[in-house]
């Protein structure tokens, strides 16, 4: 489970203009009209073609929790791609990204400064260009750490740095133990 990565898709998904699908049967017709066939699907389901034409049928209709799982997770990651795409860009551009975090930070500075590892709640507007480098570097596949360094960057500069107003000796950030992320678009 990736914390940053889920945390910017439900951003995301809170821009969607219609609810995604929520039982098997029209999950699995949505599924296969995207994939353009029922082969396609049991592939990515892990599951029989038979078993994915049941649930095109309707004659079965509950699936177990895994499957349940995966097969929501798979049709939101392809739920309204336009709708997706426009407030990617609109965060990216124009509106930015805001960062709502319980998490372990501290930072290192130089010596004299009260630089100890505490933790902080912080809800903080990032300007676009964060939202832009997230949102890059999720689609071109980085790590948990990766975008764990975006935010401490993001933190550094708009938090305790205040675009550059203070703290201008600041050398890095640690943003450790996360207990709660949620970003907002």
């Amino acid at each position: 489970m990736s914390v940053f990565g889920d945390g910017l898709d439900a951003a995301v998904q809170k821009a969607f203009t219609r609810p995604a699908p929520k039982n098997a049967g029209p999950q699995m017709r949505y599924l296969v009209k995207q994939l353009k066939g029922t082969k396609a699907v049991a592939e990515l389901l892990g599951i029989s073609q038979r078993q994915v034409e049941r649930y095109v049928a309707g004659k079965a209709k509950h699936p177990r929790k895994d499957l349940a799982a995966r097969l929501e997770q798979e049709v939101k990651k392809r739920w309204q791609p336009q709708i997706r795409a426009q407030a990617r860009q609109k965060a990216a551009t124009t509106g930015g990204i805001v960062i709502d975090t319980r998490a372990r930070m501290g930072y290192t500075a130089p010596i004299g400064s009260t630089d100890q590892d505490r933790i902080r709640h912080l809800t903080v507007a990032l300007p676009p260009h964060y939202a832009a480098r997230f949102f890059d570097a999720q689609e071109a596949g980085a790590t948990e750490q990766q975008l764990k360094e975006i935010a401490a960057e993001a933190l550094k500069e708009v938090y305790f740095q205040d675009n550059g107003r203070r703290a201008g000796s600041l050398q890095e950030v640690r943003f450790t133990d996360i207990e709660h992320l949620e970003f907002d678009l």
